[in-house]
């Protein structure tokens, strides 16, 4: 299936609301850590009990690619101090084979973008502009694509 969108030159989509927004070359804050408690128990010294604690999420970062004009219309709300929390996925795509199949989807809730960066105008190359992308959400989850 090939794709039909304006971000088919990046391997990284954005899907804010169901809607694909954006796409990028580099995507960071795939990631989670679960603190750990470490608890003595007295006349034990042979190991010490690790109970989790809270798992922390990083912001996710999208670089090097384009956004839609409404997920920088979503940004300049919150610049004017109105919060719109939204769902979405990251998407990587198959930049072989089947060209623009779903390899692996990210799925983040309840997030709203903390930074933007605009585009860095370069007349010479392949590329045009590049943007980048910073949001905060509470949940990250892997998810199946979409066929």
């Amino acid at each position: 299936m090939e794709r039909k969108d304006p971000f088919g030159s990046f391997n990284f989509g954005i899907e804010i609301q169901s809607v694909l927004s954006g796409g990028f070359a580099e995507v960071s804050g795939l990631q989670m850590e679960t603190e750990v408690e470490e608890i003595r128990e007295g006349g034990r010294n042979e190991f010490v009990h690790k109970l989790p604690k809270r798992t922390k999420q990083s912001n996710l970062t999208l670089k090097r690619g384009l956004l839609s004009v409404e997920a920088w219309n979503w940004y300049k709300d919150v610049i004017v101090g109105k919060v719109r929390r939204k769902s979405g996925s990251i998407i990587l795509f198959d930049s072989y084979g089947a060209k623009g199949a779903q390899v692996m989807r990210w799925d983040f809730s309840e997030a709203y973008p903390v930074k933007w960066t605009g585009p860095e105008l370069r007349a010479i190359g392949n590329t045009v502009a590049f943007e980048a992308i910073e949001l905060a959400h509470n949940g990250l989850y892997m998810s199946k694509p979409a066929q």
